[in-house]
């Protein structure tokens, strides 16, 4: 029945690894508001400031100004170490992504004075299989206020919500310009981030063979000039990890991925990196396949960041989204790019997905398979179903109609007067979209054969560590595909009704 209570997608021990509460959450869109705010929090933390991510760079200003200049990330640490020695500044960067700042004199020089400086803390993660990045995007400060989303403090990540064409502030460390960057991040404050701080704690322990002990002072750090967007809500955390030595395969993204396509009833509006993943793919083609499907929004780039990235992932997104579309009887899956009034494309970075405005996802992980099952990633729910989150529902629906506001120039009370009009996400981008900042559809042209043989295959994008090695007969997008169809074959037969008529 339409007006049924929803039951919760998010299932502890299935699709997630914990259910917490947060005193404060709020979505945090693009990387200009986030340094600002984070810088912050972290000048204000007592006890320890921790950071876990995939890429991080000392060189760059969390604040440039119109010059692309500024305090640098190393010299602010540096501050923060000198103003308040006692504080702690652990940092844990993935050990394959730290070796390009090798190549750089300023980061290596900055690196050699944290490392003379007590307070600060600079490890490299190389816990993890052969072929496995470490691309969780996590800031944990004093155990009780966590950010958790795509953000990484890194170079060609800093940009507005505006996407100016031609942004000064938007420049490489050598002040080169860069291309505009579209992301998001989740804040939260109280026991959501106590947890991310247990994982934290665990992953350095991991890597580092030490324990650092909780840091919580239970001071609220929460900033000042931001909003909050939802209050006493529960939070679910989902992660992906490889098995390695001591701690087993954790594969609670992709069941959550799969679980919020198959209860998605209206639409689902994703922004992400990636398309490649053959299980997630075929769920979204068994919808298609309904007689009234729901829609399918993707936002996405336009290419990949980096040649290799281009051949492997483009090529698997083409074939697998060209894969759908034959089924696709009622063209409710779009891909959409992000582009510029000047016509640059906008890299899309963020890893967003909103279902029927009831369930709010927001993390690190892609629709790939690397996200699936290789690499660490963290994601964070907020599902309207859970008992306690009654009343979430408006702040997700404002989330949604301020994301699509963004990339139509526009202002999110129009595009919530054209979604109440139309009920389609297609049908508010069909009218919405202008000459400002727009939305193009993905050109479906077909690959080339080497970027066939790549995607197809799987070369570059694995599922798990085990599958660089294994034979090319053995692995590849089609292979999942398959995976994903017998998944919601086994769903469906889960939930079919018995003979006496229970469900």
């Amino acid at each position: 029945m339409e007006n049924a209570v929803p039951t919760p997608i998010v299932v502890a021990g299935r699709n997630c690894w914990r259910i917490e509460r947060a005193r404060r959450a709020a979505v945090i869109v693009d990387a200009a508001d986030y340094y600002r705010l984070i810088k912050g929090v972290m000048e204000r933390a007592r006890r320890r400031i921790l950071i876990i991510g995939w890429d991080f760079d000392t060189r760059i200003a969390l604040e440039p100004d119109e010059n692309g200049k500024g305090e640098t990330l190393g010299r602010f640490f540096l501050r923060l170490a000198r103003e308040q020695p006692a504080r702690t500044i652990d940092v844990l960067k993935w050990n394959f992504g730290a070796l390009k700042q090798l190549a750089h004199p300023a980061a290596v020089v900055m690196l050699w004075r944290w490392y003379r400086t007590r307070a600060i803390d600079f490890r490299l993660d190389s816990a993890h299989p052969p072929g496995c990045s470490h691309h969780q995007k996590i800031v944990v400060v004093d155990d009780h206020l966590a950010v958790c989303g795509g953000i990484d403090i890194s170079n060609a990540r800093w940009d507005t919500s505006r996407h100016q064409d031609d942004d000064p502030r938007r420049t490489l460390p050598t002040g080169k310009p860069y291309r505009p960057w579209h992301d998001a991040t989740m804040i939260v404050e109280g026991s959501t981030a106590s947890a991310l701080a247990e994982l934290g704690r665990d992953r350095w322990r991991l890597a580092t063979g030490v324990d650092p002990g909780a840091a919580d002072s239970r001071a609220s750090l929460w900033p000042a000039a931001l909003e909050s967007m939802f209050d006493d809500v529960d939070i679910a955390i989902a992660r992906t990890r490889a098995a390695y030595q001591e701690v087993e395969q954790v594969g609670e993204i992709e069941a959550l991925w799969l679980d919020m396509i198959a209860a998605t009833r209206r639409f689902a509006y994703i922004e992400n990196q990636y398309l490649t993943s053959g299980k997630i793919a075929a769920a979204i083609a068994a919808r298609m396949e309904e007689e009234d499907p729901p829609e399918f929004v993707l936002v996405m780039p336009r290419v990949a960041d980096g040649w290799l990235e281009q051949k492997a992932m483009d090529a698997a997104r083409i074939r697998l989204a060209r894969a759908i579309g034959k089924v696709d009887r009622r063209n409710r899956f779009r891909i959409y790019v992000p582009v510029t009034p000047g016509g640059t494309d906008i890299y899309v970075h963020a890893k967003v997905a909103i279902v029927d405005d009831r369930l709010l996802r927001v993390g690190s992980s892609n629709l790939n398979n690397r996200s699936q099952g290789l690499d660490s990633e963290c994601d964070l729910i907020i599902d309207a179903a859970l008992p306690h989150n009654h009343d979430v529902e408006p702040q997700i629906v404002a989330l949604r109609n301020r994301l699509m506001a963004e990339h139509l120039d526009s202002d999110p009370t129009s595009v919530a007067a054209e979604f109440a009009r139309t009920g389609s996400l297609v049908a508010v981008i069909d009218a919405l979209n202008g000459r400002g900042r727009h939305l193009e559809l993905l050109d479906m042209e077909k690959p080339g054969p080497l970027e066939e043989f790549i995607a197809d295959n799987e070369l570059l994008d694995p599922e798990t560590a085990d599958g660089f090695f294994e034979p090319l007969a053995t692995r590849g997008i089609w292979k999942g595909w398959q995976k994903g169809l017998g998944w919601r074959r086994r769903r469906a037969a889960a939930r079919a009704p018995t003979a006496n008529g229970e469900g």
